[in-house]
């Protein structure tokens, strides 16, 4: 009896997790038919602004589920013209810099060069994939350059980071991530990438780190990552410097220890302020700790994705800056969320 019970238990809970699967499996599919039908002719993927970013996203999005350009697919295919439209010519800047046009700046510039980075070697034939690391090259070049410009080490506050324009003498935490992300996938594809850039940014990124510090160690651990050095932490900057730290090796720091159990005791919702953008970090930068922290944060992520889907596969931001970047921007993070179990793309492998 008590083994006729233990077998009619392991069913049950098979049973509960492939029906759970495949819902999951069912919103990402209608998530990606979303992407292919808003295709433009010219091969972009995107609404009304930032065209070459939100197409970038779309691209990551499909690989993360394991779509490749070279798949005789329709998502194969969609790939195949998404990447050719961000390669054409007219959108990268002699310099390497993507953000001047449809004016996505520096944060457009590290989405693109990370989507690139992933993308390395999987183009569609060998044409497409020189451009790709051409294109890379490029783009690295712009980033470390821009880097250099608040390299001043009077300036700790500032030094190691990003923000909106290649000139800007101030850094942001949001901006930063994409571009250290951008640096990290890079290195790993194999190109050339100075440690000390990635160094310097992870050390702005503990700047962000809301707390005193005591031997330049952070003395709070119920804290988190701010926007910008001294500032309070938020749901969003928590879980993306959680991931970036990471994604950099620093899966030990103290600064990914306070990170990781302030976002564990924290709800969130679909009403938060960079829902997708937060969600996004918080499913793959806790999927990267032990699992108690991983399977909340896939419960809640799904939880919450699920029940907010479109019938069109899509979902609509709610706050007002999301809701400005659109649903391509919405569906494409979507995905990046609910993909954490696939582990195809290079970056979010552990």
């Amino acid at each position: 009896m008590k083994k006729l019970k233990l077998i009619i238990l392991t069913c049950l809970c098979f049973s509960l997790f492939t029906t759970g699967q495949e819902k999951i499996d069912k919103s990402l599919d209608k998530a990606v038919a979303y992407l292919i039908k808003n295709q433009k002719k010219d091969g972009g993927i995107y609404q009304h602004k930032y065209h070459t970013t939100m197409t970038s996203l779309a691209i990551m999005s499909m690989a993360a589920l394991g779509h490749m350009p070279d798949d005789e697919t329709k998502e194969g295919k969609s790939m195949r013209r998404a990447l050719d439209f961000v390669l054409n010519d007219d959108k990268q800047e002699s310099n390497g810099y993507f953000g001047k046009k449809y004016n996505s700046r520096m944060y457009g510039h590290g989405i693109i060069t990370l989507m690139l980075a992933e993308m390395m070697g999987m183009g569609a034939d060998a044409k497409q994939d020189e451009k790709i690391r051409r294109k890379l090259k490029k783009s690295l070049e712009l980033i470390i350059w821009s880097q250099k410009q608040k390299r001043d080490k009077k300036n700790k506050h500032n030094y190691g980071g990003w923000r909106y324009e290649p000139k800007s003498r101030d850094s942001d935490l949001s901006v930063t991530i994409w571009q250290l992300m951008s640096l990290r996938a890079a290195y790993d594809a194999g190109m050339e990438v100075p440690k000390e850039a990635i160094d310097a940014a992870i050390g702005y990124l503990k700047e962000c780190y809301h707390s005193p510090r005591k031997d330049s160690k952070p003395t709070n651990l119920k804290s988190a990552f701010g926007y910008t050095p001294g500032k309070g932490p938020n749901f969003a900057m928590a879980a993306a410097g959680l991931l970036a730290m990471q994604v950099c090796g620093e899966y030990d720091a103290l600064e990914v220890v306070g990170a990781r159990d302030w976002l564990y005791e924290r709800k969130l919702n679909y009403n938060e302020r960079f829902f997708f953008y937060g969600a996004y970090y918080y499913a793959q930068g806790l999927h990267q700790a032990e699992e108690k922290y991983s399977q909340k944060a896939k419960k809640v992520v799904e939880e919450i994705l699920l029940k907010n889907q479109q019938p069109d596969g899509s979902w609509e931001p709610k706050n007002g800056e999301e809701r400005d970047a659109g649903r391509i921007y919405a569906v494409s993070m979507a995905i990046l969320s609910l993909s954490v179990r696939h582990h195809f793309l290079p970056i979010y492998q552990k």
